[in-house]
């Protein structure tokens, strides 16, 4: 894995987001019907998951649940007009 993969993943959302291809799960987040209300939600869906490996100590299901919920949050970011350089300057600022 390289080190910018969240680079390269951002890149992939954002490009969904500008060509909105139809067979694309991404795509269909930036055109559901309830808005980013579907972000929303599959990001509680899978903080639950998350916390439920945890709880598990399934450290397979934690990386694929971390994962789920970066790449959605991601994808709120793309929603929000946002990049990650917003977010590399919030963790910053807590250093």
């Amino acid at each position: 894995m390289t080190d910018d993969v969240l680079d390269d993943v951002f890149a992939v959302i954002e490009d969904r987001k500008a060509e909105l291809p139809e067979d694309s799960y991404t795509a269909s987040l930036f055109t559901h019907e309830k808005g980013e209300n579907a972000v929303l939600e599959k990001l509680g869906e899978e903080t639950t998951e998350l916390l439920l490996a945890a709880k598990d100590d399934d450290r397979e299901e934690i990386a694929h649940e971390s994962a789920d919920i970066v790449y959605h949050l991601l994808v709120l970011l793309a929603m929000k007009d946002m990049d990650l350089d917003d977010l590399r300057d919030e963790l910053a600022e807590r250093r």
